[in-house]
Order: C-alpha cells, then structure tokens, then sequence
C-alpha cells in the first residue's frame, strides 16, 4: 500500500486548523431540541433547486444552535451549512455538540485498556456468542471489506435490550444484549455514551430535516422514533500484517448502510473521503465529531444527498489507533420511501462510480433486510453461524 504523503498531511491539517479557528465556538451545554415549528426558517421545498456543487475542504459547522435551541437565525445558518457539506461531499465535521470531553475521555482509557489484553483473553467476548445480536469483539482481519480482511480489531455494541424484550424475544437480528467486557467501569461508560451520541443523533436528524425545508421531525415521526443504534469500538494496531494475509487497509472502500454515521476519533487519524478531486484526509480536529450520511439517506432524497465513499488506511503511526463510529439509523422495520417534493437529480443511479457497484435507489423495503444484506458480506461465517 503506498504510503501517505506527509506535505498532504501538513497541509490537511493547516486547513482544518484554520478553518476551525475562523468557526468554531466553544462547546455548548446539550439542551431540549428544537421543535418541528422551526422548519418555517428554511425556504419551502418548492424554492429548492438542484444544481452541481463543487468540491470545498471538509467544514467544520458549530451545531451549538441545534443543541441550544437558538435563535431562528443561527438555525438557519446550520441548516445552510449542513445542507452545503451534504450537497458537496457528505462528510463534515461538528462542534459545540455538547458531548462531555470527561466521558470521552473515560472512553477512551478503558477502551485502550481493553485492546492492551491478550487475544485469548479478549475472544472470551467474540462475537460467535452474542448469536443474532450480533454483538462481541472480532479479531484482527476478521472483519472484510468488499471479500479482503481489514486490519482492525473491535468490538460491536448497540441498544442494550434484556432477554424478555419482545424484539428479543422475536429472535430480530441485531437487537440484544451486548457482551461488555469486565473492565471495571467500562459497561457503564460505554451506555452513558451510547445515550449521550444518540441524542446528539436525534438533534442532528433535525438540522438535516431543517436543511431540506422539511418540518424538525419529520425523520423521528417515520424512521427514528426508535432508532436502530449501533456502536463500534475499533483499534487500527501499529504492527505489521502477516505475509499471507491479504490485507491492504485499515478498512477498504465503503459507504455506511444506514442515515448518519458520528464518528470520534483520536488523534493519530487514518480516514480518507473520496472527493470529485480524489482522496482526502479528515485529519482529526480536537472536539469535534465527523459525521457522514448514508445509504438511506441518499436513497430518501433522491441522490441530493450523496453517500460518499471513505476508508481508513493502515496504521504505520507508531502508535495504535481508536476510533468510535456510532451509526443512527432508521428503526429496523421502517419501510424506506423517498421524500416528495425535492428537487429531482439528473440520473441518481451512481452504480457505476460506486465501490460495491449497487443502485441503492432501486431497493424497497424496509431497512433491515437492506442492513442484513450489507453485514452478512462482512462477517459470511457469522452469518452462516447464527442467521
């Protein structure tokens, strides 16, 4: 794999400064969100109209009004910028998200602590056991992407349900209990930012449906009143890949399955995003999310809304590397339909610059068949094993 070039890294990196510099506030207070009066701020659907955007750094935008519940001006200007990062290249950054810096900080520690354990020791989580939860730690390379190992190791997490919960009860995949592992905090840790970044996903979905002159709930009232929630933990190690092992990539080409991808980094960074102009990096910017839309969120609008492609290179740092995506996603039965009224986009159907060469605007039905479909190719003997 060629390896990254350091004037490309400095200057990334300059950018990010100084952009964040020029907009980034102090972090806010996370507060009720806005209420679905809000959305009267944005031009109605039919003022809308699609034209090409060209490509721009990835921006920085201050959510603090989202969080807040500001003033009808800064909402609109969230909106704007949201709208323009998911026009232009479905990635941005985020601050003032409220987010407690001590709880990611624990986070991180004990995350650390675990991936310092032998592999033994960790297998004692693996995934194999969490049966149609599909919830537990994988090892290194035993993830795939597009049929090659990633080099990565992680754990999978999502929404704690108890055994007697219906949808449990139901065998529904990806919905249980999670397998923590017994380090002293790190279950509680791992909840409290589960529900912290889920609200933050909440609030989110209303600056996206205030970006498409939409009311603020219009995301809740039919796909996220009960989001499907799914947390990763991954570490990228700093060591070399065994000579018969196909590997690459920290993780190859892909886009995510589901709405909205928030995503905490460290700070060795390692993620790339596809851009009209080719490869770029989303060095890592202290406080700050990155966020990315997916699948069905380009489904839903039509392609106004693209889901990008990005990968993680492999980690030759010195040092190894965390990353905590958490995807927020339409409810696992929530049938996928397109949002009337935006503005039509000339020939959406992208299959042919897409990495798995899919059309996701030809797909109907509901988003857990879609979702299934996309993890079973990761994970083939999993799913042989337990679906």
């Amino acid at each position: 794999m060629p390896e990254q070039d350091d004037n490309w890294n400095i200057l990334a990196i300059a950018i990010a400064i100084a952009i964040a510099i020029a907009v980034v506030p102090a972090i806010a207070v996370v507060r009720k969100p806005p209420g679905g009066a809000r959305s009267s701020i944005i031009p109605s659907i039919k003022t809308m109209t699609y034209t090409p955007e060209a490509h721009a750094a990835l921006p920085i935008i201050d959510v603090s009004a989202l969080v807040t519940d500001s003033s009808r001006q800064a909402l609109q200007s969230v909106a704007d910028h949201i709208r323009n990062a998911c026009r232009v290249h479905g990635f941005f950054y985020i601050s003032g998200h409220g987010v407690e810096s001590t709880l990611i900080q624990r986070l991180d520690a004990l995350s650390r602590q675990f991936f310092s354990l032998d592999e033994q020791e960790k297998m004692r989580w693996r995934m194999a056991l969490g049966g149609r939860a599909w919830r537990g730690y994988f090892p290194l390379g035993g993830e795939l992407t597009s049929g090659r190992p990633d080099w990565k190791e992680g754990l999978y997490l999502g929404t704690e349900l108890a055994d007697d919960h219906p949808l449990v009860q139901a065998g529904t995949p990806v919905h249980g209990r999670n397998l923590f592992p017994d380090i002293p905090g790190m279950r509680q840790t791992i909840l409290q930012y589960m529900e912290a970044v889920t609200a933050l996903g909440h609030i989110l979905m209303r600056g996206i449906a205030l970006s498409l002159a939409l009311p603020a709930d219009y995301f809740e009232r039919r796909y996220t009143a009960d989001p499907l929630i799914l947390f990763r933990i991954f570490n990228y190690p700093t060591q070399d890949v065994p000579e018969d092992m196909d590997v690459h990539w920290g993780v190859g080409e892909h886009t995510d399955y589901g709405l909205l991808t928030i995503l905490l980094q460290d700070q060795i960074g390692g993620l790339q995003v596809k851009t009209p102009d080719g490869w770029v990096d989303a060095a890592p910017v202290p406080g700050t999310f990155i966020c990315n839309i997916g699948d069905m969120l380009e489904r839903m609008t039509g392609g106004l809304y693209r889901s990008t492609a990005h990968r993680v290179v492999r980690n030759t740092s010195g040092c190894d590397r965390l990353s905590f995506p958490l995807f927020f996603d339409p409810n696992y039965f929530a049938q996928m339909q397109p949002i009337e009224g935006l503005p039509a986009v000339p020939d959406p159907d992208d299959r042919a610059s897409r990495w798995d060469k899919a059309n996701v605007h030809a797909f109907n039905g509901i988003y857990g068949d879609y979702l299934l479909n996309k993890v079973s190719k990761v994970f083939p003997q999993l799913r042989q094993d337990v679906l």
